[in-house]
């Protein structure tokens, strides 16, 4: 029997909240870590991301199954579940932490994102440009513990009940 090797994604979109727990209630999806990525200041604390000046992006980072997930069904879920149109924004929460990003983990996972965003641009399901960034993924800084399945923790489904 051929043993799966597991993969890796990394999506920002907003509050890592409750972008984690979409993707946990994901099948295939076997594991996720909340953290920063994307900016310049190592070993990163929630309050400097916070202050905008780390250049991080609050992120998930995703271990899949790809017997049981494609990447190309996470990129789904991940255009599904915010709006890729506000610039470092997502609904209250403002910075460039809060942007829209993939960090992509193979020359595979870039012309899969690169193609799925050409593919909502040309749907035309959105009257502003898409803002999403594509970018290889560099140094996943895991998050604080409390921070790590927040949402579950709290017996809260969605960051907004």
């Amino acid at each position: 029997m051929k043993a799966v090797t597991l993969q890796k994604a990394t999506f920002a979109a907003g509050c890592f909240w409750g972008v984690e727990e979409t993707f946990r209630r994901t099948r295939g999806v076997l594991d996720t870590a909340v953290g920063y990525t994307g900016g310049t200041t190592g070993q990163p604390t929630y309050d400097a991301v916070c202050s905008g000046r780390t250049g991080h992006a609050e992120a998930v980072e995703v271990t899949f199954d790809p017997t049981q997930v494609t990447y190309e069904s996470l990129l789904q879920i991940f255009w599904e579940n915010h709006d890729p149109t506000t610039p470092n924004r997502q609904g209250p929460d403002v910075g460039e932490q809060y942007r829209s990003a993939i960090f992509t983990h193979s020359p595979e996972q870039e012309a899969s994102a690169k193609a799925s965003k050409a593919s909502l641009e040309a749907s035309g399901r959105f009257r502003r440009p898409i803002v999403t960034q594509i970018v290889s993924a560099a140094t996943f800084w895991r998050a604080e513990e409390y921070h790590q399945q927040y949402l579950e923790k709290r017996g809260i489904r969605s960051c907004t009940t």
